[in-house]
């Protein structure tokens, strides 16, 4: 087998630890350093999770042995970080988004595509089973030609569980930034490009309350939008309505469903690698499950 190829980490926080496994699922990966700004947390990290190193930063930048690095800093700096890494010779996958702006963004993919490098971004739920089989659904014509989509996001912020959740109510948060790249990764896997958008948002309460064990009864500030509704309009002619919220307590809404000219599509939580398919089509009276048509090694 080739040599393995190193990696290392920027950003020790909550999701680091779901990355670890994840990158360990794969044998031609090997974890060689976690860099945080809190230095503590790094050391603390990788004496949990066996990782040779924690450095600063900078030195795991100018780390040789290095040859990609996986961004996992707070939304507002991902493209600061990713443009960092890239300059530093090294390739980059970061969590989303990618950027906060399409300026940002662009800038990030220009100095890869100068520098010879790629860059990686999150969400790749879409690739595991359930979202590959709903493609393969609807490639097979199961449902006929799509036509509609509806895909909610509805629940009520992360206070009440995220050890640090600021971050989710500033500039590169709320459920849009936070939880929208699951669900329009889905839509466009299973629809193609859109041609454009239309929406309306609100920032619902001006401040919301911790409740989590960390940060109980902390007011927390809000300035970005906590409550997003839009339409997509599809290159190929289906229209989507689209709902992330953080103000909704409760909710039957489905995650994503298509409808199509011969019959639906149920489309599982694109937060996950797996799920249940159903099916309904033209004519019956009941919905159908579909066995999982590909596999994942991933879970979440």
């Amino acid at each position: 087998m080739a040599d393995k190829v190193k990696i290392g980490f920027v950003g020790a926080g909550k999701i680091f630890a779901e990355y670890v496994e994840g990158c360990r699922g794969f044998r031609t990966l090997e974890i060689a350093a976690v860099a945080d700004l809190d230095r503590e947390r790094a050391v603390e990290q990788a004496g949990r999770f066996g990782i040779p190193k924690a450095l600063a930063v900078d030195e795991l930048l100018a780390d040789p042995e290095i040859s990609i690095v996986v961004n996992l800093t707070v939304p507002l700096v991902h493209a600061e970080v990713s443009l960092d890494i890239l300059q530093a010779g090294k390739h980059v996958y970061s969590e989303k988004p990618l950027a906060v702006s399409r300026d940002e963004g662009f800038r990030v993919l220009r100095t890869a595509e100068a520098a010879g490098l790629r860059v990686g971004c999150a969400p790749d739920t879409f690739l595991g089973g359930g979202q590959q089989t709903c493609r393969k659904l609807i490639d097979d014509g199961w449902i006929g030609q799509p036509v509609a989509a509806v895909a909610f996001m509805a629940g009520h912020g992360p206070e009440s569980w995220h050890p640090n959740p600021d971050f989710f109510y500033q500039t590169g948060g709320g459920p849009l930034f936070d939880m929208g790249p699951y669900y329009l990764t889905s839509l466009i896997n299973l629809l193609g490009p859109g041609r454009r958008v239309t929406g309306s948002a609100r920032i619902s309460f001006e401040e919301r309350i911790a409740t989590s064990q960390e940060h109980f009864g902390r007011h927390l500030p809000v300035t970005v939008p906590t409550h997003v509704a839009a339409v997509l309009d599809f290159a190929a002619g289906p229209v989507a309505s689209l709902i992330t919220s953080f103000d909704i307590w409760a909710s039957n809404l489905p995650r994503i469903e298509v409808y199509g000219s011969e019959g639906s599509l149920s489309v599982p939580d694109p937060n996950i690698f797996g799920g249940v398919v159903q099916v309904r089509r033209a004519g019956s009276d009941h919905w159908s499950e579909v066995p999982l048509t590909h596999g994942s090694a991933m879970r979440r």
